[in-house]
């Protein structure tokens, strides 16, 4: 399905658009539009567009591809203290922007959207640096044209506090929907657990979440901080970055519902440094599940999935060659990795084995200031 969607002419070329989000504290000015060529496997030095955006860190398309949404990870002591979240046009040729609008997220420093299967909603986690006010999810309604709708619903949560330093208060880091349509899945960092909503936008489009009354949520490890879940290629199986832990949890899903069968750490047994578990994604093939550890480990890391039960079996581990590797992508033909060292200022791409799921040599390392998100339209 994804062949028959923008971007064609340049998919025939073997390069593809490539959007880049970043902190702009520094020289960074927001959103890059660069050209990705999947022979060579790197990046054109020049962007094709830069758009100007206070830290848009994470990026999200719409299910058509027709747009494009990035959180504004503003808070207290930047230079926008409002958290927010624009929406974008994208050129079906070029892959340029054109700003539709923004508005308020509700909360601060909002870290992570996602969009809906049935593209009339995001859901933004304002993770919230700050105890007080804490994190929220909030829910935000979106038009047709993918233009913005006020705040129609938040969601809050209680902390742990079992991390005097960074779990007094909640820090929802992400929401994601469940392949049938029917939950949305929210990681809070702040309380150790995943809160499970169900989501019925046809009941009350306004505040379409609700507790799941079956399992309102799953309680993870004291100190824990689940931060990124992805499911499977079944979706049976759901994976989650325990930040604070250095490790993935490893859960069975079915309607609803979450079963904890399997933790493996990120770091070797005899690892001394400190673990800050980050990204992860399933391969394009469905086989294989990479995670990056950023802290001292600085890694990415392969497991093979196994195709009865979904659990992980380590593959291999791989410097990223930098510092703070925040998120990674796949390039649309799966031959390449590209990483987001954002503490060193640099993307880096990898080769990819298909077959046994390994990167291989750097074919490229591209100064780029903070890059916090890289996002292709396309799949394989």
């Amino acid at each position: 399905m994804l062949a028959a969607l923008p971007f064609s002419t340049m998919a025939a070329e073997k390069t593809y658009p490539l959007w880049i989000g970043s902190y702009t504290a520094g020289s960074s000015e927001g959103i890059y539009v660069h050209r990705f060529d999947s022979q060579t496997g790197t990046i054109a030095s020049e962007p094709l567009q830069v758009v100007k955006a206070e830290n848009p860190s994470w990026l999200t398309f719409s299910p058509d591809r027709h747009y494009l949404y990035a959180v504004n990870e503003n808070g207290p002591g930047q230079h926008d203290i409002v958290g927010r979240v624009t929406s974008f046009r994208v050129d079906p040729t070029t892959g340029s922007l054109e700003k539709i609008n923004d508005v308020k997220s509700l909360g601060a420093e909002p870290t992570h959207l996602s969009a809906s299967t049935d593209g009339t909603h995001l859901f933004v986690s304002n993770y919230s640096v700050a105890a007080d006010p804490g994190g929220t999810l909030a829910v935000i309604p979106v038009d047709r044209d993918g233009r913005l709708q006020p705040v129609s619903q938040v969601k809050t949560h209680r902390a742990s506090q079992a991390n005097p330093e960074r779990q007094q208060s909640p820090h929802v880091h992400s929401a994601v929907e469940s392949p049938d349509g029917r939950y949305v899945l929210a990681q809070d960092l702040g309380a150790d657990k995943i809160y499970i909503y169900r989501y019925d936008p046809a009941a009350n489009p306004e505040h379409p979440l609700t507790a799941n009354p079956e399992q309102p949520f799953v309680q993870l490890p004291e100190g824990s901080g689940p931060r990124h879940l992805v499911f499977g290629p079944t979706g049976k199986q759901a994976y989650a970055t325990l930040e604070m832990l250095g490790a993935i949890a490893v859960f069975d899903y079915a309607d609803g519902k979450l079963t904890l069968k399997q933790t493996v750490p990120l770091a070797a047994e005899d690892f001394k440094g400190r673990n800050k578990a980050a990204a992860l994604h399933v391969s394009p093939d469905g086989r294989f599940l990479y995670a990056t550890n950023r802290g001292t480990a600085n890694q990415l890391v392969v497991f093979q999935i196994d195709p009865n039960d979904g659990q992980l079996v380590l593959v291999s581990r791989h410097s990223v060659e930098g510092e703070e590797p925040r998120e990674f992508t796949f390039d649309p033909s799966g031959r390449f990795i590209l990483v987001a060292n954002q503490n060193s200022n640099a993307i880096v791409v990898m080769e990819r084995d298909p077959v046994t799921g390994k990167a291989g040599k750097i074919t490229q390392t591209l100064p780029f200031p903070s890059p916090s998100d890289v996002k292709f339209a396309t799949r394989p």
